[in-house]
Order: structure tokens, then sequence, then C-alpha cells
């Protein structure tokens, strides 16, 4: 029978995938930072930064945090560019495509049910990541395209306009992990006062005494209105300020064809109507009342005429991004306000939100003003210069700038610095694989955890429970030789449904005399499960072997 083809994008080398050492992560308490006191209640503290290869951090995460992220934002390499001149075309895509896909496969684990990944490109990737996105979440989880202007046209583009079009967008692909559950809030944009409030003529007046008495309503125009309240309506200032102030008793009506307003009387007065799916409305002279308010929302941290945004951003406003946050990261800071859209669009405050290219912290910093949850991993040495002290700043509530006037940002919280382990096996001078000498009991115990499927969890009482995969099931993991009179010490300790897995480097013990406890000898036991002694899995292009070059192109000596 013929194989059974599907859609998808192919390249060189994609099957070719690694096998990721999950390492342990390791807290350095001389950076991690919270803040000296509580701001609120709610104050967040367990965020996580993490400095290291982005794809082992993420392996990292995968045991405790998969099914818990429910929104990620990355913005990767956009393309590989100049580095490449030595490879042809298809063999660059293919070493992007590479990056991307076991990245992506993890990001996708680490998903909530209802959760959402955005993703930034640019037109030079943005095909080939939507064809891979597509295989990966699945066509039927493509959300949208974002377009989101990101530049102006002026200075060197505008030198160049006769050469190219001038590029000021760029894409922002938005998945779900499963479209059934996604819950998406809506999103606004700022509105002409005029396009809003055009066609509201009416306010209504309420009852001093008993304003949500319908029957005690009246209405009169909406500039007589203004006018008696004082207001210049020809002064556009003085009657927005009005207009935006009353919004809760400023209508229009729209006609409504169900039954529940065809069946009113055609008269003055106001009924409330429920209809068949229990929503109420409100029903002036057979038709629909639509309040403004309903029009209003709060942009930046003001009440303001809005209407609903679609996919295409030209309002995030990049003028004074480089001051944002304090930390000067050209071609490569996101602004804080476009952050802070899409977490509004997917989360709710204590949700996780995760970063696996932060670059300058944007991410973080935003996730941390709107009361979310956060982790963010970065390899660059700008983790240090940019990241911290950006995130200290916020924390202290000194940092003002992006949304914190718009959340009236205060400070607080704080986060857990975090940098990879080594491998945990090494060779030695013989090329002999042995545990790497830098793992101390501790570390070796969690390792084998993370190895073998369990959770690290030592237990304070009983020293051979170390982690667990389930109610019954531990391990132990020791470097002393393991003998007959140790096993049947740690069985009498034992209940009678509970089972035990012991880690060592050697055992004198007749196995079979012990059915409840399983020996496995390390390193042996784990050598051909992962790649050991691999730190570095980014897009270094230097580190890439010259393209050799084709017969006709030698030279004779």
């Amino acid at each position: 029978m013929a194989k059974k083809q599907k859609l998808e994008l192919t390249w060189i080398g994609k099957d070719e995938q690694p096998k990721l050492e999950p390492r342990i992560l390791l807290e350095d308490p001389e950076l991690s930072y919270h803040a000296k006191e509580r701001v609120t209640e709610n104050d967040i503290f367990d965020n996580r930064l993490i400095y290291g290869d982005n794809l082992l951090a993420l392996k990292a995460l995968e045991q405790e945090f998969t099914g818990k992220i429910k929104c990620i934002y990355i913005d990767p390499p956009y393309n590989t560019g100049n580095a490449f001149e030595h490879y042809d075309d298809g063999l660059e895509h293919s070493i992007w495509l590479n990056m991307m896909k076991p990245r992506l496969e993890i990001l996708k684990n680490l998903l909530t049910e209802d959760g959402a990944i955005f993703i930034q490109i640019n037109d030079e990737e943005h095909a080939y990541l939507k064809v891979l996105c597509d295989e990966i979440f699945g066509r039927k989880n493509f959300i949208t395209n974002i377009c989101v202007k990101m530049s102006h046209l002026s200075g060197v583009k505008m030198s160049h306009v006769d050469k190219k079009l001038p590029k000021i967008k760029e894409y922002i692909l938005m998945y779900a992990k499963n479209k059934e559950l996604l819950k998406i809030n809506p999103i606004y944009e700022k509105e002409s006062f005029f396009n809003v409030f055009d066609r509201y003529n009416n306010f209504l007046v309420r009852d001093k005494d008993d304003p949500d008495n319908m029957s005690k309503w009246s209405v009169i125009p909406l500039r007589k209105a203004a006018q008696n309240y004082n207001v210049d309506v020809n002064n556009l200032e003085e009657y927005e300020n009005f207009c935006i102030k009353n919004a809760k008793n400023i209508f229009r009506t729209a006609r409504n064809r169900s039954k529940q307003f065809e069946e009113l009387p055609n008269d003055d007065k106001f009924r409330e109507i429920i209809t068949p799916t229990g929503l109420k409305k409100i029903a002036y002279k057979r038709e629909e009342v639509i309040f403004c308010s309903d029009r209003m929302k709060v942009i930046d941290g003001e009440l303001v005429p809005v209407k609903p945004l679609g996919d295409i951003w030209l309002d995030i406003g990049i003028n004074n991004l480089h001051n944002e946050g304090g930390v000067d990261f050209r071609n490569g800071k996101k602004p804080e306000k476009l952050i802070s859209r899409i977490i509004e669009m997917v989360t709710d405050v204590g949700d996780i939100v995760l970063d696996s290219f932060a670059g300058s912290g944007t991410t973080g910093a935003v996730a941390h003003k709107m009361g979310r949850r956060w982790i963010m991993i970065e390899l660059g040495e700008h983790c240090h210069t940019h990241i911290i002290p950006r995130m200290k700043r916020v924390i202290d509530g000194t940092d003002q700038s992006g949304i914190s006037k718009a959340v009236n940002w205060k400070g607080g919280g704080g986060f857990r610095y975090y940098k990879l382990a080594p491998s945990l096996l090494k060779k030695d001078k013989f090329g002999n694989w042995i545990i790497n000498p830098e793992y101390n009991p501790e570390m070796l115990a969690e390792a084998m955890c993370k190895h073998e499927g369990f959770t690290y969890n030592p237990d304070p009482e009983v020293f051979w429970k170390q982690g667990q995969s389930t109610e019954n099931d531990f391990i132990f993991t020791t470097t002393q030789l393991v003998t007959q009179q140790m096993v049947e010490g740690i069985v009498e300790q034992m209940k009678e449904n509970e089972t035990l897995l012991i880690c060592c480097k050697a055992y004198n013990v007749n196995v079979e005399d012990f059915p409840q406890v399983t020996i496995k000898k390390i390193p042996q036991a784990i050598l051909n499960k992962c790649e050991f002694g691999r730190d570095d899995y980014s897009l270094n292009v230097n580190n890439l072997p010259m393209k050799e070059k084709e017969p006709e192109q030698l030279e004779l000596f």
C-alpha cells in the first residue's frame, strides 16, 4: 500500500533533531532581586529570569511547566542575513528552520490548553514560519496574522525609495494550543470624538431620588442637555469633556427586529427586555437603546471613545521607544504597548507569560506591571547589562516609562535568576564518560529525577525519598556503592505498595531479592538518552564550516 502523504514543509536536516539533555536550573541568589516591602497583596515574587541557551532552557522548563504557560511571545532572529554569504539560499533557510522547529515544539508543550503563542517576524522568513507553525500547532489552530507598523517613512528609508519599497511593518503570527478553548479578550483603539458622538443625539434624564426607575426617565436632545450644564457646544474640547463625563446617559437607538421589540407599544416609555438568550436590553419606542458608554474604554489609563481593533495595528507608537525601560537596545527593543496588548488579549491577572528570546526584557517588564507571572530566557550578555537593571527599576517603581502610568505602576514583587547547570556527564582524560565533578549530591539527585521522569522533592525525614513520579513511586540517587545490606534496610522502611528506583555508580546486590526495587548504573543508564557536553544550540554562524567550492571554482594552486 502506498505511503500516506501529508502537506508539509521540507528542508535539509529537518529530521535530524537534537537529543536535548534535560538540564537542571541553578539559582544565583546574588542576582535574584525582590522589593524591600510588599506594595500590594498581589505582588508576585516567583518570576524567573534564566541565563543560558534558550533551547536547553526550554527543555529544562518542560517537566515543571508543561501545560502551564498561558501566553508565549517570542521575537526570534528574523533571518540569517549576510552571515550566510557562503551558502546557497536553500541551506540558509534550512539552518533557520532547524533552529526554530525544536523550540516551537517545546513551546507548544508548555502552553495551557486555552493558551496562545505570538511570534513576531518580518518578510524574510514569514512564509516559511507560517507553514512550519501550521505543521506544529495545526492549521486549524491558526488565529490570525497581525500586521504592525514598526517604523516611519523617514531618514534613510526615504533616501532609497527609488530602489525598493521601504519596509515599515512586521507580522505577528498568532496560534492557539486549542482554538476551541481559546478566549480572546476584545481589544480597542482610540476613535475620533466626532466619529463616536455624531450619531448619539439623546440625553437620558434620570430621577435624582430614584435613578433606576425607568418609568421616571425622560429624554432631551444632547446639545440642549449640554447647554443646560452651561457647556459651549461650539467649543470642541469643552463639549467632548461633557460627553465623556456623561457617557452613561447619552444614547442613540437602533432598530431591533426581534419579536420582543416588535410587540412593544410605540410610546415614550423605557422598558427592559429579556432576550431568548437571557440578555437584558433596554427598549425605547420599539428600538434598542445603545448607550455611548458602550463605546468608551480605558486606553493608556484614559477613558476615551474607542472602536474595535482588527489585525492591522497602526497605533502602537514608536517615537520614544529608545527611552522605555531605561535601556538602549537598538533594532531589537519592542514597545511596551505592543506587548501589553498581546498579554491583555489572552491572559488574566496571575497567568504565566513566557519569552524565550528576551532581548531587552520588555515582555517581563510589561507582564510584571500587569500582574502576570513571567519567565524570560536570554543567552546574550544583555541579560545582565539590560534585563536585570531594567527589572530592578520596575520592581523598585522607578521605571515610569512605557505602560507604567497607564496601569498606575508603583513597584513591588521580584524575580529569581537562574543559570543552566553544566552537562551532567563529561569525558575524562581517557575519553570515558563520567559524572561531572561539578555536581554535588543534591544536584545529581535532581538531575537524575529529570532524566527518569520524577519530580525532585526530597523528603526531610526519609533519605531515600528524593523524588517521586506517582504517589507510591520514588527515586534515590547516590554515588556510594549500593550493597545488599543497604537495600535491605531501605526495603524494611517501604510500604507494601511502594516502589523505588535506585540510581548509583556501582552496586553489589542480588536484585532478584527485591522485586519492588529497580537499580540502574550511571552514567550507563542515561548515556544514550540525550546529547551530553553540548552547551550551545544557538544560531552561531561563526561556528559553521565554510561551503566547499564547486569543482570548476577550484584554484590551480
